[in-house]
């Protein structure tokens, strides 16, 4: 069994600013590393965290210095892809010290073989603009890496999503020219799973023929809007994470799929048994 726990859109800034003016977004990460930490003995073990981008507001070193704090008392190993929030060169220095941080001034790529599936992490930022895009560099670099996988379970883990969502304003900051990325992906006969951030709403939908989720943010929301002159804004709803799974292949299974579900980013009342 592999278990990830995909979390997203954290939003960090200096210690004790407010994103946007409003929200605490410091205090919430806390809580969700409270939480992961305490389900921990109820789910059993899980290989890995990945926060799908926009680990800061400015992508200041100040506020990965910030993050990286909050996430020193998560009890789990634990990689970042960036997002378009956050600054290429200031995440590659934040976490230079990991020996998963490629070198050089190219998107930030990885790969991670787990005993049933393996894990790659996309750089879908652009600098200075707000919408996603992979570069010639990361194609290839994905090409090559799916030569080698043939049919391994993949999850595959970016900050973009490829897909229109109704909701306008984010809708134009997804990712560009996708259609590369969905030839390669319809090309992969093994079980895969695209899991992305963005949206700061959980969201399941499909694409090169694979099943895709938008992770929820891990503070606020994206307001859910869906005129076509929505205003770019945010909703301070329930916050989350996901958790993604995959049996190791039976008898009875051979080729088992990914189950994600949401978690709540803070405790909940209970357990109550059903029968009083």
């Amino acid at each position: 069994m592999s278990r990830i726990i995909q979390i997203s859109d954290p939003h960090i800034v200096a210690p004790g600013a407010l994103t946007c003016g409003v929200v605490d977004t410091a205090a919430a990460l806390r809580g969700l590393v409270q939480q992961v930490n305490s389900i921990l003995p109820a789910i059993g073990p899980v290989d890995l965290a990945v926060v799908t981008g926009d680990l800061t507001d400015h992508g200041r070193p100040e506020e990965y210095d910030h993050f990286r704090e909050i996430m020193s008392d998560l009890q789990l190993p634990y990689r970042v892809v960036p997002g378009n929030h956050d600054v290429r060169e200031k995440l590659r220095a934040a976490f230079q010290d990991r020996p998963w941080i490629n070198s050089g001034s190219g998107p930030v790529n990885w790969r991670l073989d787990l005993g049933s599936c393996v894990v790659i992490g996309l750089d879908s930022s652009v600098p200075g603009v707000p919408y996603g895009a992979f570069t010639q560099e990361t194609l290839d670099w994905l090409e090559d890496h799916l030569v080698q996988l043939q049919d391994c379970p993949l999850l595959l883990m970016f900050h973009h999503p490829p897909v229109k969502t109704g909701i306008v304003p984010m809708d134009a900051q997804n990712l560009r020219d996708s259609l590369a990325l969905k030839v390669l992906l319809r090309g992969y006969a093994g079980t895969c799973r695209i899991a992305c951030g963005h949206v700061h709403r959980m969201l399941t939908t499909s694409f090169a023929g694979h099943p895709l989720v938008i992770a929820p943010g891990s503070s606020h929301a994206v307001t859910l809007d869906l005129r076509a002159d929505s205003p770019n804004s945010l909703t301070l709803e329930p916050s989350g994470m996901v958790l993604h799974s995959l049996a190791m292949p039976s008898a009875e299974d051979p080729d088992p799929d990914y189950v994600s579900q949401m978690i709540p980013a803070s405790a909940c009342e209970g357990p109550y048994p059903f029968e009083g």
